[in-house]
């Protein structure tokens, strides 16, 4: 076999290898993307019972991106409906921590009171303030239930602040972010309720 002939089976072998990779590359991506959803719908969205839903909330965005509140920021959120109403409203805050910027998710029922916390991303000090990722969060599940009004703008701090929060032992500065990013969010949501779930949220 000559020299040229070798390098054309070469090249051959070459290219349809190549085209092999990027036809299975190809074919599987949506598969891929399609597990991938079906991870972060199950990481965001385990803060609502199964049964509050029937679409798919991080197909329905609400355009929230970088907006900025009084102690915190929202970088987005997902509306919940069940049968054509809205159920739940997701909201993703970031706040600033002892060590670093911390990223909630906090979910809003259409009465306007929470139905959880989740942290998504944080840096606090493990064993301290890195506790916040813990899942379930106890120290987070105390916030369930409250709204806006319930307590009083006064109540949303830590009780050595004279408000009506414990905090995570050894860490302040973070559940102080925390409870005021939950407020804000709580703010925002009842300025916005018709926006956001088009009708008022304490019906």
């Amino acid at each position: 076999m000559s020299r040229a002939s070798s390098i054309a089976i070469l090249v051959l072998l070459a290219s349809l290898g190549i085209g092999a990779t990027y036809l299975l590359q190809h074919t599987s991506a949506p598969r891929i993307a399609a597990e991938q959803r079906l991870i972060d719908s199950r990481n965001l969205l385990d803060l609502l019972p199964a049964e509050s839903y029937d679409n798919q909330p991080l197909e329905q965005p609400l355009a929230l991106e970088n907006t900025g509140l009084a102690n915190s920021t929202l970088l987005g959120g997902y509306l919940a409906t069940k049968t054509g109403q809205t159920s739940a409203v997701l909201l993703r805050s970031q706040t600033l921590g002892y060590e670093g910027s911390i990223e909630l998710l906090i979910a809003i029922g259409a009465n306007g009171k929470v139905l959880g916390v989740k942290t998504l991303k944080q840096s606090e000090t493990p064993g301290l303030g890195g506790r916040l990722a813990d899942w379930p969060n106890t120290w987070l599940q105390a916030f369930s239930g409250k709204s806006r009004t319930e307590p009083a703008d006064n109540g949303w701090a830590l009780k050595k602040d004279q408000g009506q929060f414990d905090q995570m032992a050894g860490a302040t500065i973070t559940s102080r972010a925390v409870i005021n990013a939950i407020h804000d969010a709580l703010r925002y949501f009842d300025e916005h309720q018709q926006q956001l779930i088009g009708s008022s949220a304490h019906e």
